[in-house]
């Protein structure tokens, strides 16, 4: 029989756009308090507001690490619960390595992987301490199939998936399971950076897709029966050429 979310608590870093929100929405429908995080203070409180009472607004800059320690009383104050925490929040770069700016990879790197990682130690506490919990990352095909174009954010994907695999083997014994899920190319903010005739293509060969779409696989991976963990969730555009 599956899970269900009716009653549960959930945490989204980066949920005040892209796939977080729609996490958000599809965790809603399904019965979840919804605990959105992002650094957007007066977006997040807009879209709470319209997502309706059990969406609840926590701003934290995530590139602070005293934010980020602060991650779980602030949770369990709001919704006094922590049942699923989905590390979310990313950010992309592409292009040459010779022409690139490595500010922007450290940016990139930074809150991929540094900020990821601490804002599961923060929670780890309490998950372990109630012996279950989810933990869920959102990861990317380039975490898997090394991407040509964007070396820096497939290394910090490889550097998630790695994490992944090694936490779930320490965390099973405490109830808990871990997991990511791993998109192809999908239609948020993070495309900003590619070149506008790279977008032109993608979008008439069919070769993106939508949050929502990535929302309801990350469902689908909560949901399943306690004693079965989907470890790495791969989906893609039908077309994509990876």
């Amino acid at each position: 029989m599956s899970e269900s979310l009716k009653g549960k608590v959930v945490a989204i870093t980066g949920a005040a756009s892209g796939i977080g929100l729609e996490c958000a929405r599809t965790f809603l429908a399904a019965g979840a308090t919804v605990v959105l995080i992002d650094r957007a203070a007066d977006k997040l409180t807009q879209l709470c507001q319209e997502l309706g009472p059990g969406a609840l607004p926590l701003v934290v800059d995530l590139l602070n690490p005293r934010s980020v320690s602060a991650l779980l009383p602030n949770i369990l104050t709001l919704a006094g619960g922590l049942d699923v925490f989905h590390a979310n929040a990313g950010a992309y770069v592409g292009g040459d390595v010779a022409a690139g700016n490595p500010d922007e990879w450290d940016l990139v790197l930074n809150l991929n992987v540094n900020a990821a990682f601490r804002s599961v130690h923060a929670v780890l506490p309490h998950m372990i301490a109630q012996q279950s919990g989810d933990i869920i990352f959102t990861s990317s095909i380039a975490g898997i199939v090394p991407v040509v174009w964007e070396p820096v954010y497939t290394a910090s994907k490889f550097a998630v998936q790695a994490f992944v695999h090694t936490l779930r083997r320490q965390l099973f014994k405490h109830g808990i399971r871990v997991g990511a899920v791993a998109p192809g190319p999908v239609v948020t903010a993070l495309l900003d950076d590619w070149p506008k005739a790279k977008m032109e293509e993608a979008l008439a060969a069919g070769s993106l897709m939508q949050a929502r779409e990535v929302a309801e696989s990350v469902l689908f991976m909560l949901t399943r029966p306690r004693n079965v963990t989907i470890r790495d969730l791969v989906i893609l555009p039908t077309n994509v050429d990876l």
